[in-house]
């Protein structure tokens, strides 16, 4: 894999005043270069280390799971914001969230007591799982993609995420979430390519 910190989709300070720069820096040039470092380590001169982060992920336990998983989830949420997100999904992916939930109100809900209810540090999902569109959390590292699910948001619940701006309240870290930066678009395109279940989510589901 190439361990090459990738780049944000947007400058530091894009997410203003929803995310402030010290924020978003502190969790990207800190927490998620920590991550990719300590797997750098980890996987140093082993064979696993010319493999796919999602390979890596699928066939790891431990710390090397823990750190290649933060890895990949850091990627996905730095891109599941936009500066000018927030508002409603369009498309199918708007007519599956119709059929899941009965609309646009009732996941936002889904979202805020699914986050509101976890207990401690991980993360919130928009996820298919077999084609059913579903709001899940995950403990610590754990993504859906090591239960066969494809991701479509993701939301950070590590304190370092949203402590700064939001102290301890991490409803409201969700609300300004949904309103301001949830990627809608980016979503659709997951939602659009989720039907296939690539293969690396297969195996890892078979796991």
């Amino acid at each position: 894999m190439d361990f090459t910190l990738k780049p944000l989709p947007y400058s530091k300070n894009a997410l203003e005043p929803a995310l402030g720069r010290e924020t978003v820096t502190l969790h990207y040039e800190k927490h998620h270069a920590g991550y990719l470092h300590k797997l750098k380590k980890l996987l140093d001169d082993k064979p696993e280390a010319s493999e796919s982060l999602e390979w890596i992920i699928c066939a790891s336990d431990g710390p090397v799971f823990d750190n290649a998983a933060q890895v990949w989830n850091h990627d996905f949420y730095w891109r599941s914001m936009h500066p000018d997100g927030g508002g409603n999904p369009s498309g199918e992916l708007a007519s599956a969230v119709a059929e899941a939930f009965g609309g646009i109100d009732a996941l936002r809900q889904a979202f805020l007591e699914a986050g509101e209810a976890h207990f401690g540090s991980g993360w919130l999902w928009l996820v298919s799982d077999r084609g059913h569109l579903g709001v899940t959390s995950t403990p610590d590292a754990d993504l859906p993609l090591r239960y066969g699910g494809v991701a479509l948001l993701a939301i950070d619940l590590w304190e370092h995420a949203y402590y700064l701006d939001y102290h301890n309240e991490r409803r409201r870290y969700l609300e300004t979430y949904l309103d301001r930066l949830a990627n809608w678009e980016f979503a659709s395109t997951n939602w659009s390519h989720a039907a296939m279940r690539p293969p690396i989510v297969r195996r890892c589901a078979e796991r």
